[in-house]
């Protein structure tokens, strides 16, 4: 795996409009708009994507969410994932020996992800130089249209 894109999972998930969907795939699960311009993007350039959840961790497509959450990393919530679990599940799914990963996300994941990834590791962001949820949106959309990278 030469190249991994990490996407946020989003407040807004598939229990929020049918609450009585019981586990589900990852991909199916949550239906921000932000977080689909995301995934779509992820589609778009990357064979290979994972969505990255405070509660749940580093989820590949197929993973299975088993309920409704609503944990969010800087919180101080209690079932925050720590940094331990994380990089051990980075790992236990093979994603440290990916040489570059892109978040498509912003600064309140750069600690999470800087106390993840290894030394070899380049993390980039290319969301970084938009100044808000809208610009971001705004680019998603546009590079998957243009077929062109961020």
């Amino acid at each position: 795996m030469k190249r991994l894109c990490i996407i946020p999972c989003g407040k807004k998930k598939i229990w929020d409009i049918h609450p009585d969907t019981g586990p589900i795939r990852a991909e199916d699960a949550y239906l921000s708009p932000f977080h689909q311009a995301c995934e779509r993007y992820a589609k778009a350039f990357f064979n290979e994507w994972v969505i990255l959840s405070a509660k749940n961790g580093f989820l590949r497509p197929d993973d299975t969410v088993p309920e409704n959450y609503d944990v969010t990393f800087g919180t101080g919530h209690p079932e925050i994932m720590t940094a331990e679990e994380l990089r051990r599940q980075f790992y236990e799914k093979g994603f440290s020996n990916t040489k570059e990963l892109v978040m498509l996300g912003g600064k309140k994941y750069r600690s999470v992800l800087n106390s993840v990834i290894g030394e070899h590791q380049h993390l980039s962001w290319p969301l970084s130089s938009y100044k808000g949820i809208g610009y971001m949106l705004q680019a998603l959309n546009r590079a998957v249209e243009e077929k062109q990278e961020l």
